[in-house]
């Protein structure tokens, strides 16, 4: 795993032959992005979102020529965005208390303007402050889900956010198309996260070969970039020889896949009952530790499906 230029030099020099997965969310989490992404996220028309990616695609596309130089002859295997969004927002439950005290602080204002008619006019002013805040409290909100982790993420974001897609394959298509005009041999891959379905991959490979086309055309070179999915969900795994008829490759996101074969919330099983199950000897290690069986046999359908169906999956 490597997410910046920093950490792919440093996996070089560690005798690293390759990225097997370059988390694109890591690189927008950064200071002086963050904002700009929040900005994309909260946007009311497409052309706001555009507006806001426009900012962030000259960022990540030099980040992804700092990662092929680092990388130059290996592969580079880039995960499109895959966390809820909500992980980018600030937390609304903060911003209500925020909201709260600004609330209390204008009801003071309000009585002592009775008394001097100057603060009549910072009490106004509090108030456009706390509408403004009420309002973004709403949108926060509006994206708080009950399981995120099996909600709006993964590929599921590039149907609600076109935009961010196209920002994204143009950003790692330009990247390796500079390098490759300066002789450096750039080797990106792209996969696509959290497929459940063959028609997912198939319109998203539709969507980013004609983004890789476009880019090849504006600088005149050929690019071979293969595009691939995370096998992470037991849908995937089991359908693995439809969905491989999109892929040239397939990799496998045991985290999700356990969670998702077992029922088990990686983000709170640790903290419930696994110790009461280990303890009783109901299992024998932690899953999210360990290969699960279960788990296994998935990977083993996901694999033996798509070789099925396209003998040079990798």
């Amino acid at each position: 795993n490597a997410d910046s230029p920093r950490d792919a030099k440093k996996a070089r020099e560690l005798g690293a032959e390759g990225i097997g997965l370059c988390r694109t969310e890591h690189m927008f989490f950064e200071e002086g992005r963050i904002g700009t992404f929040r900005e994309m996220i909260c946007s009311d028309t497409v052309e706001e979102r555009e507006a806001a990616l426009a900012k962030l695609l000259p960022m990540q596309q030099a980040d992804f020529e700092g990662i092929y130089e680092a990388m130059q002859g290996y592969p580079v295997t880039i995960r499109f965005l895959d966390p809820p969004l909500h992980e980018f927002l600030d937390n609304p439950r903060e911003l209500e208390v925020e909201i709260a005290k600004l609330e209390a602080a204008s009801k003071a204002l309000e009585a002592a303007a009775s008394v001097d008619d100057s603060l009549a006019e910072m009490n106004a002013e509090l108030e456009k402050t706390i509408a403004v805040k009420t309002a973004l409290l709403k949108q926060l909100d509006s994206f708080q889900e009950a399981n995120p982790m099996l909600g709006t993420r993964g590929c599921r974001l590039g149907f609600l956010y076109p935009e961010l897609n196209h920002m994204q394959f143009k950003a790692i298509a330009s990247a390796a198309a500079e390098l490759i005009k300066e002789g450096v041999d750039a080797k990106p891959e792209i996969m696509i996260p959290l497929v459940a379905f063959s028609e997912e991959l198939k319109h998203l490979r539709w969507m980013c070969e004609d983004d890789i086309k476009a880019v090849e055309e504006e600088y005149g070179v050929k690019l071979e970039i293969p595009i691939g999915t995370m096998i992470e969900l037991p849908r995937a795994a089991i359908t693995a020889d439809h969905i491989a008829k999109y892929a040239d490759f397939y990799s496998f996101g045991t985290n999700d896949l356990t969670q998702t074969c077992l029922g088990f919330s990686r983000d709170d099983v640790e903290s419930s009952f696994l110790d009461t199950y280990m303890n009783e000897k109901l299992i024998k290690t932690n899953p999210f530790a360990t290969l699960d069986r279960g788990v296994a046999r998935l990977v083993q359908m996901g694999v033996e499906g798509g070789k099925s169906t396209n003998p040079n999956l990798t």
